[in-house]
Order: C-alpha cells, then sequence, then structure tokens
C-alpha cells in the first residue's frame, strides 16, 4: 500500500520552499529574472487598480503576484531538477518515488558493476521497466527482468523504456509526463495483488553464477553420511 504522507509544518513548508528557491537560482540563469518580472508585472498593475479603484485590490494583487511566482517556481524548478538529473545512475527511480500517485517502485531489481540498472515500477498502467546505463548492455538485463516478471504478472501490460538522448531512447525530463500518459488499464485493487506476487518474487535469494567457493562446500565425507541415515 502506499505510505501516508506525513503532515509539514508551515515552518517546514517554508524551509522547504527556500531550499527549492536557491537550488533553481543556482541551477538556472533565467529563473531570478522571471521571478523577479512575475512578481513587479502583478505589482505594478495592482498599483494602477488601486489607484482607479480603490484599496480593495491591493491584497488582490499581492495574492497574484504570489501565485505568479509560485507558477515560475514550479516550471523552472521542475526543468532545473531534469537537467541536474540527465545522466546521474539511479535518477530516473528518484524521479518516480517523487511523483503524485500511487507509483511502487522497486530501484535497480537488476544492475551490473558498471552501473547499469533496470528499475521496476508498478502502477495503474500495468508494469513498466526503466532502463539506465549502456544501451547495449541494459537491453540484455531488459531482456531478462521481461522473462522473469511474465512468469507472474499474468495479463497485466509491460512496458518497457531506454532512458537516454538517442534515437527510441527516453529522456529523462520527458519521463512523467510520457508515464502519466499512459492509459490507466489496473485497479487499485489489481495494483495491490500485483505489488505481492512481484515482492515474493524478487525477495526470492538467488544463488551466485560460477563455481562454489571452497568455504561453503561440504566436507568430505559428509554426503556419504547423510545416505547412510
Amino acid at each position: 500500500m502506499a505510505k501516508p504522507q506525513e503532515k509539514v509544518s508551515f515552518g517546514q513548508r517554508l524551509k522547504q520552499i527556500g531550499l527549492v528557491f536557491r537550488f533553481t537560482a543556482k541551477q538556472d540563469k533565467w529563473f531570478a529574472p522571471l521571478a523577479t518580472g512575475a512578481v513587479l508585472i502583478p505589482l505594478a498593475l495592482t498599483v494602477v487598480a488601486v489607484a482607479l479603484w480603490g484599496w480593495l485590490w491591493l491584497p488582490l494583487g499581492i495574492l497574484f503576484a504570489l501565485l505568479c511566482l509560485l507558477i515560475v517556481l514550479n516550471l523552472r524548478s521542475n526543468r532545473a531538477m531534469m537537467n541536474a538529473a540527465e545522466g546521474q545512475p539511479g535518477a530516473a527511480a528518484q524521479i518516480m518515488e517523487n511523483m503524485r500517485g500511487d507509483w511502487r517502485v522497486s530501484p535497480a531489481v537488476s544492475s551490473t558493476t558498471q552501473m547499469d540498472m533496470v528499475h521496476l515500477v508498478i502502477g495503474r498502467p500495468g508494469v513498466i521497466l526503466l532502463a539506465e546505463g549502456n544501451p547495449q548492455r541494459v537491453r540484455g538485463l531488459l531482456g531478462q527482468e521481461k522473462r522473469r516478471l511474465a512468469k507472474v504478472i499474468g495479463n497485466a501490460p509491460l512496458y518497457d523504456y531506454v532512458i537516454g538522448q538517442e534515437e527510441g531512447e527516453l529522456p529523462i525530463r520527458k519521463l512523467r509526463m510520457t508515464l502519466m500518459r499512459l492509459p490507466r488499464n489496473l485497479s487499485g485493487k489489481d495494483v495491490n495483488s500485483l505489488d505481492k506476487r512481484l515482492k515474493a518474487l524478487t525477495s526470492r535469494p538467488q544463488m551466485p553464477k560460477g563455481a562454489i567457493p571452497k568455504n561453503l562446500r561440504p566436507p568430505r565425507g559428509a554426503s556419504r553420511q547423510m545416505r547412510g541415515r
């Protein structure tokens, strides 16, 4: 089930907004001019409205200026976060974990030592695999995961994306919009059921590939003793 959101106090909310302001201003050179214009233009119009129709327009103008500032902050901060996340390992999983809605994210269910990884996402559209890393290597990981998941997902739709900038890949800045536009194929009950089945699958311990280490091999004669019982 989705985790209930913790209540945030007014002071904490202001602190979070301040952090977003500083991060966006550092990452986006156009944020400061746009934010300044978003405040000054409505305030200038408010001054004109007050002069013509009275002080009733002052609080409305201030609220409108704050609204414009928050809209600019929201748009430019999202852009700044996408630019900062591009090319960072695990960025797709982090973006999905911060998306609104019922998205069950399991980061790096499959990976390599070269920081190639595949993330598993369960939501109303179905099962989604997001691959990050070298395109050739991650396509092999995707194939393995699709074969493994096919055993338990039944008729649930399965989508897969390779995150990147090349042809046929999904740019990370388009990840949210792409997934939000997917059809809602499953009900909330279906999502819960599918989540339980996939957690049972991914929690099974897997034997390491290759020769068994000497310290894990049974002592000589142990198999004969077991057969003699």
